[in-house]
C-alpha cells in the first residue's frame, strides 16, 4: 500500500527559496528565513509554516518600503 497518496506535498523548501530570491532582489536578506521547525515537526494535514526570521530594524524598514511601492504607495 502507497501512503504517500495520503500525505499532502508541500513543498515549503521552494517557496523558500523563491521569496529568498525575490528579497534579494530587493537587496533584503532575512538571516533566519526558514521552515518553522515546530510546525514542521507537528506534521498533519496543514502545511509548515515559512519562518521568515529575525533582522534588524533597517531590514524591516527596507522590507516596508519595497512592499509600500509595490502597493503604489
Amino acid at each position: 500500500m502507497d501512503d504517500t497518496q495520503d500525505t499532502p506535498d508541500y513543498d515549503i523548501g521552494s517557496a523558500i527559496d523563491v521569496l529568498r530570491a525575490a528579497l534579494t532582489v530587493h537587496g533584503i536578506t532575512l538571516p533566519s528565513l526558514g521552515v518553522d521547525p515546530l510546525t514542521l515537526a507537528g506534521w498533519t494535514t496543514r502545511p509548515p509554516l515559512v519562518a521568515l526570521g529575525n533582522c534588524t530594524a533597517e531590514t524591516a524598514r527596507r522590507l516596508a518600503e519595497v512592499l509600500r511601492t509595490a502597493a503604489g504607495g
